[in-house]
């Protein structure tokens, strides 16, 4: 007897079996319950994120962080070239002698740069340059608010100390005129500007000392006479004479 050996069937995909009724409607409860389901084949999760009106989940979260920080940067770049063009718009328009279209393109250049971090040398130059533009207006108190600006942002500002001196001398502020100047003498000894005005501002300070001092005491003698005046006194009655021996002094009444 021959016995015929057959060759075994080539084997097929393996394919899930249609589920028993009970198991399908197992299934469709399940779905409804929002019960989780046997895991979506690759690719279907973004397929059904897509129909969906979603964004498909991203695997590398590490790239999409750099390129979030890299778009930060560069707005941030572009926002100081933006502040740095209206400052040199400004500088233009004070070149012509535009002082007031100047203030505004340096305001405008303030606005941008205070949106941006580590942008103090542009708000101190800017403010520096709206000092000087009222310097040139006569505006002398604005002057020396911008310039108090600048120097909150950079206490080293030479300029900002040489416009705000300046300002307080048109102002007959005298003294504070000479510590600013002291001040730029002592951040840079050779600024030659700065030693002429101490020159010239320290009599002026001296003057102006002795008048006000002048005129403090014609006003206490004002008040004086008029206490005394009911008295039918004057200050004229009294004499301070200075005692040769210890050098201090006595109130002498004289008619």
């Amino acid at each position: 007897m021959v016995v015929i050996e057959l060759e075994p069937e080539p084997e097929e995909a393996t394919r899930p079996s249609p589920p028993a009724p009970e198991e399908q409607v197992a299934t469709e409860a399940a779905g409804e319950a929002g019960l989780p389901s046997s895991p979506p084949a690759p690719g279907e999760e973004a397929a059904a994120a897509a129909a969906a009106g979603e964004e498909a989940p991203r695997a590398e979260e590490e790239e999409e962080t750099f390129e979030d920080a890299l778009t930060d940067e560069q707005l941030r770049e572009k926002a100081r070239s933006q502040a740095n063009d209206a400052k040199a718009e400004g500088n233009k328009l004070f070149g012509a002698g535009q002082y007031e279209e100047a203030l505004s393109q340096y305001e405008m250049a303030l606005q941008i740069a205070a949106e941006l971090e580590s942008a103090e040398d542009i708000r101190s130059a800017c403010h520096s340059n709206r000092a000087v533009c009222f310097l040139k207006l006569g505006k002398h108190d604005e002057t020396i608010k911008e310039c108090t600006k600048a120097l909150d942002l950079n206490p080293s500002y030479v300029k900002a100390l040489l416009r705000r001196a300046e300002a307080h001398e048109k102002l007959e502020h005298y003294d504070e005129a000479i510590a600013d100047m002291k001040k730029v003498i002592e951040l840079d000894p050779s600024n030659q500007q700065a030693t002429r005005s101490l020159f010239r501002l320290e009599p002026l300070a001296a003057e102006k000392r002795e008048k006000m001092k002048e005129e403090m005491i014609a006003k206490l003698k004002d008040l004086g006479n008029s206490v005394l005046g009911r008295f039918g006194m004057s200050v004229d009655n009294f004499k301070a004479v200075q005692d040769p021996n210890t050098g201090s002094y006595s109130i002498q009444f004289q008619k």
